[in-house]
């Protein structure tokens, strides 16, 4: 296996986001997982001292393990509260994001008590271990656009608008942004004699795409396996619409808003909607056939066996995130899907990781567009 050059800082990277990241002490919760890995990764090229809490990778492969970044970490289930409160303890963050979560509506409806339990009990824990340690100034809490009440309007989510959930994995994440504004007005918005308020903030983010997704019951992994079996892959609900975006795009909205976060002290952070353009809400059918154009192996079938309830349609606005972060999306839906398809491709046929080339390909394609953090 051959891993790109990324073990290490560069200079490139360790001036984006202002050079907020460099030297900082960052905790990852999640960080085996597929946005959790891409995230640790960018946060070690910016020179950030980082440390991983999660449970060991859920399948093999997966992008942690072929990463091999040099970090950190403690191995737990989050549901564990000393365990959590020992490892923040311990390392003494500055800035936490946190992304550990059941991620999947599917499994939802089939566990919903650990659903339940990882994405609401085990937010508790991390929060009450916030509370635990002074050097925590910052805690970016990813949840999802599915946190928003589905009420049949076709339109974009607005951070304003009702938060509700028909499903378990929906509702855990509704109950995760009231958490964390409970959490934030009882606790963090004032000093409790740590000689600062903890800005804790939530980041709503689509259907993320990119290389090194293994996750059970995704499309784009689930495409993979297919060529790997050479057989056709079973799609569910082949016309959903979904705000579509590879990972990077809202990894650098989560960083952009740690940013703002370190650099206002009196701000104590609130809900961002982190989405694509208009043009990338396509449905899955329309999804599919680009991927395939680049990698003309994936094959699929429909997949007419009754399915649980799923949204015919979601999208986000994220005009609040464009006016005050100045964030928006570096790779549109084709070149999100081209470059996940080379990745996967690459790995497929010459046993090449590429993730720190499709990072630093971002990055320029970022300077080019004039994106202020990328400066």
């Amino acid at each position: 296996m051959r891993r790109d050059r990324f073990y290490f800082a560069t200079q490139d990277f360790e001036t984006v986001f202002g050079g907020a990241y460099q030297g900082r002490r960052v905790l990852v919760t999640g960080h085996t997982g597929f946005k959790g890995s891409w995230l640790a990764l960018w946060l070690r090229m910016m020179g950030a001292q980082v440390h991983g809490l999660a449970l060991p990778a859920a399948q093999s492969p997966n992008h942690w393990q072929l990463l091999g970044l040099p970090v950190e970490e403690t191995l737990c289930d989050l549901r564990d509260a000393p365990a959590v409160k020992a490892a923040v303890q311990r390392f003494a963050p500055e800035v936490v994001f946190h992304l550990a979560a059941q991620p999947l509506v599917r499994r939802g409806y089939q566990e919903p008590m650990d659903t339940w339990g990882s994405n609401l009990m085990g937010l508790v824990h991390v929060l009450e271990a916030v509370r635990a340690t002074p050097s925590v100034r910052v805690v970016v809490n990813v949840t999802s656009d599915k946190c928003y009440e589905q009420n049949g309007a076709r339109r974009a989510f607005v951070e304003s608008d009702a938060l509700g959930g028909h499903d378990p994995y929906s509702a855990s994440k509704a109950c995760a942004e009231l958490l964390s504004a409970s959490y934030r007005a009882s606790y963090f918005s004032h000093d409790d004699g740590r000689g600062h308020i903890v800005a804790l903030a939530t980041a709503r983010a689509g259907n993320v795409l990119g290389g090194g997704d293994w996750g059970a019951d995704r499309l784009v992994p689930d495409l993979v396996r297919g060529v790997t079996h050479a057989q056709a892959t079973p799609v569910r609900n082949p016309n959903a619409t979904r705000p579509w975006q590879h990972v990077l795009d809202p990894l650098a909205g989560y960083l952009l808003l740690g940013q703002r976060l370190l650099a206002d002290k009196q701000d104590r952070g609130e809900a961002w909607n982190f989405g694509p353009d208009a043009a990338s809400h396509i449905p899955v059918r329309s999804l599919i056939d680009k991927l395939a154009a680049r990698w003309p192996a994936i094959r699929y079938e429909p997949d007419e066996s009754p399915q649980p309830h799923e949204a015919p349609w979601l999208a986000l606005d994220c005009s609040k995130a464009h006016a005050q972060l100045g964030w928006r999306p570096a790779w549109d839906i084709d070149t999100a899907l081209a470059r996940t398809a080379q990745w996967y491709r690459r790995l497929h046929q010459h046993g090449e990781v590429c993730s720190g080339d499709d990072l630093r390909c971002y990055l320029q394609d970022a300077k080019a567009l004039g994106l202020a953090w990328a400066s």
